[in-house]
């Protein structure tokens, strides 16, 4: 397998929408709605059909176990840097709440891309149970610290208004309940969330920037570290402990190597929080991202 030929096609989108928006009159006055579209519409119908389109299985619920219990260790691990105190005097604890999701959270417009060309249908199915049980963590991982050091915010009301917390969510119970599109419906809701994928990875491109990177190195090289470095190690220790299969394997380490959400720096704007550094460790992310996943997938996916 041609890892840099598998991955090229997703990355040129970025690369595509990162050109687009610097260089040409589709600015960020054009890709901002873009990127509201896909957050708020189009995503979450992708999940939500990838979802319910097939039966949840004993394997799917042992697979999502092993996918919860890599998601909170990630998280606890990332979340508890401020106790080494020798560590944490390098930066603000206000930084760090704005900036800690980085650490734990995951692209999932990557994820979905590289998985279901890699595994096809399956993967795309093993993925979509990943985010449908792990979004709900991470974004709760993610909004805590900044509750915690902002002001007048609601931890259960971010995750509330959340649309890819509400769209996994009520897919897995439509799922259970053995809700399932019609057949006259069914394409163009799949042709609605196909949509997503290219559009969510050219405004991913569209966000990045390098700014402020270098004015936080220390927090930056941590969090980066653990995303990209220590989070594979962690997924393949549970997938040895777990018994996957080679295609549940695969996916958990697709899962554990892709770049952090293109979101985490809308998030932080929002609740007043250093966009700019968060928008710096997102564009790095990507760029590391390239890296493990094509060791991740030259390792564990040369047959599939």
């Amino acid at each position: 397998m041609n890892v840099a030929l598998l991955l090229l096609p997703d990355f040129s989108l970025i690369v595509l929408g990162h050109v687009l928006c610097r260089y040409t009159a589709l600015n960020r006055s054009i890709w901002q709605p873009v990127e509201t579209l896909v957050y708020f519409v189009l995503f979450p119908v992708l999940l939500f059909h990838a979802i319910v389109r097939s039966p949840l299985s004993w394997a799917d619920g042992q697979f999502a176990l092993t996918g919860v219990m890599f998601a909170l260790t990630t998280m606890l691990l990332v979340l508890n840097l401020p106790r080494l105190g020798w560590l944490a005097r390098h930066w603000t604890a206000h930084d760090f709440a704005g900036a800690a999701q980085v650490g734990f959270r995951f692209n999932s417009f990557i994820a979905l891309a590289v998985v279901e060309r890699v595994a096809g249908a399956p993967g795309l199915l093993l993925m979509s149970v990943l985010i449908g049980f792990c979004v709900p963590l991470y974004n709760v991982g993610a909004v805590w610290p900044m509750v915690r050091h902002g002001q007048n915010q609601s931890l259960w009301k971010e995750l509330m208004r959340n649309p890819l917390v509400v769209a996994t969510l009520s897919g897995l119970v439509a799922n259970l309940l053995g809700f399932r599109f019609p057949a006259w419906l069914d394409p163009a809701v799949a042709k609605v969330g196909a949509s997503a994928i290219p559009l969510g990875l050219m405004a991913a491109g569209a966000g990045l920037t390098w700014q402020q990177l270098g004015q936080q190195r220390v927090l930056s090289g941590v969090l980066l570290g653990m995303r990209h470095g220590l989070a594979p190690l962690i997924a393949y220790g549970y997938a040895l402990l777990m018994g996957l299969n080679p295609v549940q394997t695969v996916v958990l380490m697709v899962f554990s190597a892709v770049p952090t959400a293109s979101a985490a720096y809308v998030l932080a704007s929002r609740m007043g929080f250093n966009g700019a550094h968060v928008a710096g460790l997102v564009t790095m992310s990507v760029a590391l991202g390239m890296a493990s996943l094509s060791v991740i997938l030259w390792q564990f996916a040369p047959g599939l």
